[in-house]
């Protein structure tokens, strides 16, 4: 196996971890969990969406989804209905108590996490973006996509 290939995946896996830890540290002084995060952010400035739609956004399983969706009901920030168009799907929408916390907390965290790349510059992140879209479009083609 090329050394150099595997360098460059750690690195690329420890950068994520990294922020990962930095943004989770944040929300979590928000009063909310990482996945709670997730949905909020996910359904803030929208008419609500599918729970379908909101597990393919966020990545979560729908075990996963389900357990979130119920702490965040139970706290008031959402609400579940039915469809009127098809009464098998699940509407999920914020309350006017989750949008209110959605329009508190979501550009202050936006900013925090922005933070340790406050240093770069716009050449620094067309570079980044370049190179990551690349990666991207090479796993997409190998028919990793979704993975």
């Amino acid at each position: 196996m090329n050394k150099r290939y595997m360098r460059s995946i750690r690195l690329l896996a420890e950068c994520y971890h990294a922020f990962s830890q930095v943004s989770d540290a944040h929300v979590r002084t928000l009063g909310l969990t990482p996945p709670q995060f997730d949905i909020i952010a996910t359904l803030g400035n929208t008419e609500g969406m599918s729970g379908k739609d909101l597990g393919e956004k966020t990545l979560m399983t729908k075990g996963t989804l389900t357990g979130v969706l119920d702490r965040l009901e139970a706290r008031g920030l959402l609400t579940r209905s039915m469809n009127p168009d098809d009464r098998r799907c699940m509407i999920v929408q914020l309350t006017v108590s989750g949008q209110d916390l959605f329009d508190r907390i979501f550009a202050p965290h936006v900013e925090f996490c922005r933070q340790p790349l406050a240093g770069y510059t716009e050449e620094d992140f067309l570079a980044l973006e370049r190179e990551l879209a690349k990666l991207k479009r090479h796993l997409d083609s190998a028919g990793i996509e979704g993975t």
